[in-house]
């Protein structure tokens, strides 16, 4: 599987993660799945490599509480971190609310903006474009295959058969792309990832490419007519990847005001055991085994790991956003990494 397309492979895979060639658990943890049991499966992770870790190396935890001040070390550490750790959320948060903020003027901008292009959106679709993300871009797939149908029917009597081939090849990619995605955009809701995620699968950017190509390298065998409807499809075809931009930046900015509030909730229970351990156990106070593992053993484990979810959060929900960033680094017809097996 090469990173980079062949200009002759005209079909592309129909998920971001078909292109990248990423299996399924990584794409579920980097992508899919829910944020929280991602931090739960991370701090089971920590949770297991800290007791196996105390069980094997010598002395053991039970016998370097009693002879140091493991503990006290270690989670007055972890309350400066947890604290410092909150506050940089914190701001992390002001930066996205600042940015709401502005003079009329800017706000009167950004209206503007926004209504010239649902006004541009309603040429395409016929009709007035949808509020809610996820049915916006489905009008906006269904106008795609729509005129793709429209370029099949206009080049079916061309003489040019390699031409109706490719063009045959790439409209049915098209469809099947855009078919997988509107299933996946059906029931999705902004404020969870599966509208974003649906967006990028849909690789809207390979298939400019292949218009561009497929138009220079027929130009010959092309009519006026013809080339107009090249133009409608591409024109279509551009219109996802500034819808595509604008749902993303809104879903970052959810994302992340989602982020400071859990990490704001997780950082207050992280802090009473922190400061519960620091203040009252020791190497006596948890006497006896449990499974062969000294209960101390276990209950410092535990709190380390509770003291973590707030870095833990903010590990998986930043993790998620640089991949996305990542794989929408490029807007148009720019392709920066990509594989086109089937």
């Amino acid at each position: 599987m090469s990173e980079t397309g062949d200009s002759d492979e005209i079909q592309s895979a129909n998920t971001l993660r078909e292109r990248v060639g990423w299996n399924r658990f990584y794409d579920w943890f980097l992508m899919d799945g829910n944020r929280f049991v991602v931090t739960g499966l991370l701090a089971l992770v920590v949770f297991g490599a800290f007791v196996g870790v105390s069980t094997v190396v010598v002395p053991s935890l039970q016998t370097a509480i009693k002879s140091a001040d493991t503990v006290e070390t270690m989670f007055s550490t972890m309350i400066g971190s947890v604290i410092t750790g909150t506050t940089l959320v914190v701001t992390i948060s002001q930066l996205v609310i600042s940015q709401e903020n502005g003079p009329l003027g800017d706000q009167r901008q950004r209206m503007s903006d926004a209504m010239d292009f649902r006004t541009y959106a309603t040429d395409i679709f016929e009709t007035a474009p949808e509020a809610d993300p996820a049915k916006f871009l489905r009008q906006l797939l269904e106008a795609n295959e729509r005129r793709a149908d429209a370029l099949e029917e206009q080049l079916a009597d061309n003489d040019d058969e390699e031409l109706r081939r490719q063009v045959g090849e790439l409209l049915d990619s098209l469809r099947e792309n855009a078919d997988k995605t509107i299933d996946k955009l059906d029931g999705e809701q902004f404020g969870t990832f599966g509208v974003l995620g649906a967006a990028l699968d849909y690789n809207y950017s390979w298939k400019i490419y292949q218009i561009e190509r497929i138009t220079e390298e027929f130009a010959d065998s092309l009519d006026e007519d013809d080339d107009e409807a090249f133009h409608a499809l591409e024109t279509a075809l551009t219109m996802f990847g500034p819808a595509r931009e604008q749902i993303k930046t809104l879903y970052f900015q959810w994302e992340l005001v989602d982020l400071s509030r859990y990490i704001l909730y997780a950082a207050v229970p992280a802090l009473v055991v922190a400061g519960t351990m620091l203040a009252f156990v020791g190497g006596p106070t948890f006497p006896g085994a449990t499974l062969g593992v000294p209960n101390v053993t276990w209950v410092v484990g535990a709190a380390f790991t509770i003291t973590l979810v707030p870095f833990l959060l903010f590990l998986t929900y930043i993790l998620r956003v640089v991949v996305v960033a990542k794989h929408t680094l490029a807007i148009g017809p720019f392709v920066l990494r990509q594989s086109y097996s089937e």
